[in-house]
């Protein structure tokens, strides 16, 4: 039995990993989802939702849970979690990246979204005056977050949750992880080959720039999760039943 814990990315919150929840407890896992700062039922203002909070955010998920966890970030998350791992990579038996930011140290997520020529989502994303937030329409919402989305009832079931204000300073955050602490986490990448937000391109360059000794590919967008959820439960499932030594 394995211990999943599920952080959620820009404009998410617990509510996506319904599915994926359901899907590893049927298996006899353990599995939770957490709300970020500022997302789902946590209602942080703008001004405290940063990346040091979400950090902490899943620390405090993370510490109390007894024996080693499967920490899965999606996209956003990825960033996320590398530094949870930095934090405390003892408590991590495997990393698991799904269509996720997997930064070296001084990447920023705003940066890895500006270096992708390929990513569709940055440029039509509506800042606030002050630029401390961003949000992103529901035609955009459907034909870059949720492309691969088909059925209609399902689309009206998550669409709705992306129309709220998303902080940017997380996204300035600039990465610190080393060899020997985030570097020694075994690591499991989910590429999503139909993305618009993070192109598979980018996908391969920050694989690239750590050992990940797993890499599944999924023809998904951005959220397999949505679109998927049994495929990527499969995946999720797999991964963790791999060892892999410790750097």
């Amino acid at each position: 039995m394995s211990n999943y814990l599920l952080i959620h990315g820009a404009w998410g919150g617990a509510w996506e990993f319904d599915e994926t929840i359901k899907g590893l407890e049927a298996h006899g896992h353990r599995a939770a989802a957490i709300d970020l700062p500022g997302h789902g039922k946590s209602k942080e203002p703008i001004s405290e939702v940063t990346m040091k909070a979400y950090i902490a955010r899943v620390l405090d998920a993370l510490n109390p849970i007894d024996g080693p966890v499967v920490l899965v970030g999606h996209s956003l998350a990825g960033a996320i979690v590398s530094q949870v791992a930095e934090l405390a990579p003892d408590k991590i038996e495997r990393l698991i990246f799904v269509a996720a930011m997997l930064p070296k140290t001084g990447d920023t997520p705003l940066g890895l979204m500006q270096s992708d020529s390929a990513g569709e989502l940055l440029p039509v994303l509506k800042f606030s005056d002050d630029e401390s937030y961003v949000t992103v329409g529901r035609s955009e919402v459907e034909s870059l977050l949720l492309n691969d989305v088909n059925e209609p009832e399902r689309m009206e079931l998550f669409a709705p949750h992306f129309d709220m204000k998303q902080a940017t300073e997380p996204f300035m955050y600039p990465a610190e992880l080393s060899d020997q602490a985030f570097g020694s986490v075994p690591k499991t990448y989910v590429r999503a080959a139909l993305d618009k937000v993070l192109s598979p391109a980018l996908q391969d360059e920050m694989i690239s720039n750590w050992k990940v000794d797993q890499v599944f590919t999924l023809e998904s967008g951005h959220f397999p999760l949505m679109s998927m959820p049994e495929r990527l439960n499969e995946v999720l499932l797999e991964a963790a039943s791999v060892s892999a030594p410790r750097a």
